[in-house]
């Protein structure tokens, strides 16, 4: 359920940007009718509609997850704040400006972001940031967990050049399916790979306890 909450403002972006490329005309009309004031000109067209519709869909996602998060009297992460301060100026730019450029930059921002974040608390300042992602029940010597900062560090900031490459060399419609299928497998691939080099280190760690 975590990982569906975490991931429903990709999702609902990927559904209503399909729901809208089928419904164009009702998706302008939507718009219009609701959020003409938040665009420029007052209007907005149709060849644009599903990319700014799915745009106010992130937002509000974003808005909502934070709203439950708070209701629930939980913690939220303070990439999420980020997250919710990028989608609501880039995604607000869109909109004025009828230009997907802006949210197409989203994904890099909070991918750079987060690259910022683990290079600052895991290798600036020695923070084990993922051993408490973990809840601290792995145990490894300090070197892999530095290892593995290096590596999220750099996955990150590749994942942000390999959203600008397809979003500004393909159509919308290929970095949209990017967006959800692309850079969630590679994410998957990478968390996948992550725990398996967490598992040799521990099984040769155990060895050498024995």
């Amino acid at each position: 359920m975590k990982i569906f909450f975490d991931l429903l403002p990709i999702i609902l972006f990927f559904a209503s940007y399909k729901w809208a490329g089928s419904n164009a005309e009702q998706a302008a009309q939507w718009l219009n009718h609701y959020l003409g004031f938040a665009v420029s000109g007052g209007s907005v067209g149709v060849t644009e509609a599903p990319v700014l519709l799915a745009t106010v869909v992130v937002v509000v996602a974003t808005m909502l997850q934070i709203l439950v998060l708070k209701a629930l009297g939980k913690r939220v992460d303070k990439m999420l704040w980020a997250g919710l301060a990028v989608v609501v100026v880039l995604g607000g730019l869109t909109l004025w400006f009828h230009d997907e450029t802006f949210i197409k930059w989203k994904p890099t921002v909070i991918y750079w972001l987060m690259a910022t974040g683990f290079l600052i608390t895991e290798i600036v300042l020695g923070k084990k940031m993922l051993r408490q992602m973990m809840g601290g029940q792995v145990h490894v010597p300090d070197p892999v967990w530095r290892t593995l900062g290096w590596a999220w560090v750099l996955f990150f900031a590749g994942m942000g050049v390999l959203n600008l490459w397809v979003a500004f060399n393909f159509p919308t419609d290929t970095w949209v399916s990017f967006k959800m299928w692309g850079s969630l497998g590679l994410t998957l691939v990478f968390t996948l790979a992550q725990g398996v080099y967490l598992s040799r280190h521990m099984t040769e760690d155990v060895k050498d306890a024995a």
